[in-house]
């Protein structure tokens, strides 16, 4: 099992964490925010967590809000090398950004350059587009596919902002398993599959998701999809009550067929507190022995 880690954000940072919370820097504002997994008591003085800009408060098990100590923009901008994000603060805790992903996109950029080909990528659950804005900057072709038409139009902001060509990039707003037994229909081919899938979800017609009960489905339709010379598929996975474990047995199960590896392991956040890593969520991966 693998700990990934990003050490080269400039933009970002884990301050913190404590009593079921982060204390978050983006940019130059800094973020108080709900953690589940955060069992233990914060390191930094109630002082330093006060002088936030923001913090977020749970009013249901869904949503809640944010309560500004400082006039926040609408949204502003946040850099990881060459990408580009907007950060907007939404009702439901989330930014728009998952930094702990950031190992990931370098993976993604660097498994596609090293292909001597024009290498065509399916991002599923693709919200606002971090992978996809990664994998277009190295020439693929991506088709971007998520249910939220909002969150699909954050992930166009993103990818101008990020002054990437707008033909590399497929929209699409769909229930991302009819959409993807659909695309087996049409006889669509995919060189690399990437899946970011909540616990529980709903299609833009009120199609029902359930982690548990769906992800194997739509990983064989996966299986279907990928190209005669597929280099990876990549599975990410938050607040769900399996293991990284698991998700390799799947894995493994599913694309045994292929001639390649199956790594897993954690997604991680370094707090700067205390020198040591927050586990924020699950991965597991299928790879081509070409990359």
């Amino acid at each position: 099992m693998a700990i990934l880690t990003s050490s080269e954000w400039e933009e970002y940072k884990l301050l913190d964490s404590g009593d079921g919370r982060r204390l978050e820097k983006y940019g130059k504002y800094k973020l108080d925010r709900p953690d589940p997994e955060v069992l233990w008591g914060p390191k930094l003085s109630y002082e330093e967590w006060s002088k936030v800009d923001a913090y977020y408060e749970r009013e249901t098990t869904e949503k809640g809000s944010w309560n500004m100590n400082t006039p926040l923009p609408d949204k502003w901008e946040l850099h990881y090398k060459n990408l580009s994000f907007w950060v907007k603060p939404t009702p439901f805790k989330h930014t728009g950004v998952f930094p702990e992903q950031a190992l990931q996109w370098d993976w993604i950029i660097s498994s596609i350059s090293k292909t001597n080909r024009k290498v065509s990528l399916l991002n599923l659950f693709a919200y606002t587009g971090a992978a996809s804005l990664a994998a277009a900057s190295v020439g693929a072709t991506v088709t971007h596919v998520d249910s939220s038409k909002p969150a699909v139009t954050w992930a166009n902001e993103n990818r101008i902002l990020s002054k990437l060509p707008d033909d590399l990039i497929r929209w699409i707003v769909d229930d991302v398993v009819k959409f993807t037994t659909r695309e087996i229909r049409r006889g669509r081919k995919y060189d690399a599959i990437i899946l970011d899938p909540p616990v529980y979800g709903h299609g833009p017609k009120g199609e029902r998701w359930d982690f548990s009960l769906d992800i194997v489905q739509l990983l064989n339709n996966c299986k279907h999809l990928l190209s005669e010379q597929p280099l990876f598929v990549l599975l990410n996975s938050y607040a769900v009550s399996h293991s990284a474990l698991t998700l390799n047995n799947i894995m493994s199960d599913i694309f045994n067929d292929f001639a390649g590896t199956i790594d897993s392991g954690e997604l991680t956040l370094r707090d700067e507190s205390r020198k040591r890593l927050l586990s924020t969520g699950i991965y597991a991966q299928w790879k081509s022995n070409t990359i």
